[in-house]
């Protein structure tokens, strides 16, 4: 039983160190019980993300749709603001219209919480998106973190100032950074004074404490903090953006704090610029060696940086992230060694490097591994793909169609198909990285229901799979035309043409050799295969077909065709009859999907599993099944689909439900089941009915 009520939404963990803020908290709780849009202002380092994080942990409860937060650091522009704030509300991208308009969609009857935290550099496109939906969701309240105000009208600006020099909070702060007791009277009090209250400050000063003690600490602050401001690391070229002219403190405190890095540490501070989102010790040795920095170098510095709290310390995932205040720091130095644009091509080289290895992962033990490393480094590997488009067009294509076919399982549809349609437009390369990516621009449009763009791009694949392989596979059909022959039997089947895809990949299969483990490309056209003769009626030879793939799936190791298969397997047994079996078959469907990630997946797994119960005439819980469906089919932005069989076997079932416990006491369990926290919905439809 859980002690608190559970609250929907997604906030970050809070960090354990925060401290004092009462005042500011009552006064953002206050603003949020009277206004809809209300952002917390303040210079870089003042503490606005805690701050907002704490009061949206404090809020979330009061909104029956919960709370969910959005870290706008990572974007460069706006171009995939839309899509970034759509993902953070779990609206996975599948709808092919305009991305505003289907967040709206999706926000437009719920009471929710949405934070925006760092929009500064947004602040117009941020703007615009708040008003929009604003307009569109009369339950929604906004909280932004910002260094200026967004100028929406009715925005209610909650000014964060540093924590009062000369109080206990700033001492407080301090104590708790430095892992030790001070008294206002020594030096530490001398430290909170000299660095104005600045939390950001403090906690760098706290690191050097750690290393130094706290009257070395003082002693070096007063030598710097008494210079002249023309001493005091007059480095960036835009100032006024990341340093506002009223508040020099915390430039000059990270200016210290980097004087007093070892030349090696500041080197790989400037480096480490490029990256936007975690990083590990790998993806820093890839992209920031070079002269004195090294493999046997690098470490050490890495480790000096993270002592002197420039460099947050590890996850339990072993990833690293540095405070944007920070990394814009190191970003100037890096401007000034004049390697921007040199480290920007290692990041994009090594991040391209990442996603190719995918391609051979993907088919085995290593799939679900490399799945979500693909995961964790969205952001620099979308970082990177915008680098490569401006760059090399070429290398970019090869980028997105290695990913895309990831992202699109994950459902990120709109990004995919965006990185791909750009890529395509401005690449000329020809060949095997042209028909790949492709290929996963057609699976990308046949999943948002685009079919007509998507037989376009099929027939363009097959063509380009053609051209690519003739002088290699004169006399049998390799992965390309392999994969371009799943892609339209993947198209068939979801518009009704079972027949269609039991040719066009029975051809393909039957002039390749080998079998169906020897790649990816075979075991996708075997799958499309399986659930064209499910269509077809040939029930008992899908089954024993689907079987047998799933075996070898469990051989390999491999996740995404187990779970397809699952589903396959589940609807067979709804037509063979077998609700007990088709039940069976849907949750292990489940389990797979819920691994992956993939709403999409959870949600034709949760119709599948629903129609099962209610073929065997459980009532009750099919309609609690089928409430969380629709709970996670409205989280894809996109009505409820599925193979046409399945369609009609659940609108037959359901309504045998709905008319044996009477549609009063149906729609009540649905709707309960629809409102809830979906999570809780999936673990009851996987849990065993007689603990539900």
């Amino acid at each position: 039983m859980r002690e608190t009520a559970p609250v929907r939404g997604h906030l970050p963990d809070e960090n354990p160190g925060f401290v004092g803020r009462r005042t500011e908290l009552e006064r953002i709780s206050a603003a949020l019980a009277e206004h809809r849009l209300v952002t917390v202002t303040g210079v870089g380092g003042v503490g606005k993300t805690r701050l907002a994080l704490r009061a949206a942990h404090r809020a979330a409860g009061l909104y029956p749709d919960g709370a969910w937060w959005t870290d706008l650091a990572q974007l460069d522009g706006d171009r995939l603001l839309v899509a970034l704030v759509a993902d953070s509300v779990d609206l996975a991208d599948h709808t092919p219209g305009m991305a505003a308009t289907g967040l709206c969609h999706r926000l437009a009857d719920d009471r929710l919480l949405l934070v925006l935290d760092s929009c500064e550099h947004l602040a117009e496109p941020c703007a615009r998106l708040v008003a929009e939906l604003l307009a569109a969701a009369p339950g929604l309240t906004v909280l932004t973190t910002s260094r200026r105000p967004l100028g929406v009208e009715g925005e209610q600006i909650v000014a964060l100032d540093p924590l009062p020099p000369a109080g206990a909070d700033a001492l407080d702060l301090l104590r708790g950074a430095a892992g030790e007791e001070f008294t206002a009277a020594g030096p530490a009090g001398e430290i909170c004074v000299r660095l104005e209250g600045i939390p950001l400050a403090l906690e760098l000063a706290a690191a050097q404490i750690r290393i130094q003690g706290a009257e070395a600490v003082r002693d070096q602050l007063g030598t710097r903090f008494d210079a002249p401001p023309s001493a005091r690391f007059d480095l960036l070229a835009h100032t006024e953006r990341v340093w506002p002219s009223r508040h020099q403190t915390l430039r000059a405190a990270i200016g210290w704090s980097h004087e007093l890095s070892a030349p090696l540490e500041r080197l790989l501070w400037a480096r480490l610029s490029v990256f936007r989102g975690p990083f590990d010790l790998a993806s820093a040795t890839a992209v920031c060696i070079g002269g004195p920095l090294n493999r046997a170098t690098l470490p050490g510095a890495l480790d000096g940086l993270v002592r002197a709290s420039v460099v947050r310390p590890p996850d339990a995932a072993g990833r690293l992230r540095m405070l944007d205040t920070i990394r814009a720091y190191g970003a100037t130095w890096l401007d000034r060694t004049g390697e921007t644009a040199a480290v920007a091509d290692r990041h994009a080289a090594h991040f391209r490097g990442l996603a190719r290895r995918g391609e051979a992962d993907w088919h085995g033990a290593r799939q679900l591994r490399w799945y979500r490393t693909v995961d964790a480094h969205h952001t620099d590997l979308r970082l990177a793909l915008d680098r490569l488009l401006r760059t090399d067009p070429d290398a970019a294509l090869d980028l997105i169609g290695s990913v895309a076919f990831a992202w699109s399982c994950r459902g990120r549809l709109r990004e995919a198909r965006d990185g791909l349609e750009q890529a395509l437009l401005l690449s000329e390369e020809r060949g095997r990285t042209r028909a790949r990516a492709l290929w996963a621009l057609g699976v990308t449009l046949v999943l948002q229901g685009e079919f007509g763009p998507a037989q376009d791009v099929s027939e363009q694949c097959a063509r380009e799979a053609r051209f690519a392989e003739h002088t290699v596979h004169r006399d049998r059909p390799g992965d390309l035309t392999l994969d371009a022959a799943a892609l339209a039997g993947l198209l068939a089947l979801t518009t009704g043409r079972p027949m269609a895809a039991h040719v066009v990949v029975g051809h393909v299969l039957d002039a390749a050799r080998g079998g169906p483990a020897d790649s990816a490309a075979r075991l996708r056209c075997h799958l499309v295969h399986v659930f064209a003769l499910t269509g077809l009626g040939r029930l008992g030879e899908a089954r024993e077909r689907a079987l047998a793939l799933r075996a070898l799936c469990e051989e390999l190791d491999e996740h995404w065709t187990r779970t397809a298969l699952e589903y396959q397997l589940s609807l067979t047994g709804l037509l063979e009859g077998d609700p007990a079996r088709a039940a069976g078959h849907a949750r292990a469907m489940l389990e797979g999907t819920r691994g992956l990630g993939a709403s999409l997946g959870v949600a034709l797994g949760l119709d599948v599993l629903a129609t099962a119960l209610a073929a065997a005439g459980e009532g009750e819980r099919a309609a609690d099944v089928s409430g969380t469906g629709e709970a996670y089919w409205r989280s894809t932005g996109q009505p409820r689909r599925g193979l046409p069989g399945l369609r009609a076997l659940h609108e037959k079932y359901t309504d045998t439900a709905r008319a044996t416990l009477g549609e009063p006491a149906y729609e009540e369990i649905f709707v309960r089941a629809l409102t809830g926290l979906p999570q809780d919905g999936l673990d009851r439809a996987l849990g065993d009915p007689r603990h539900s």
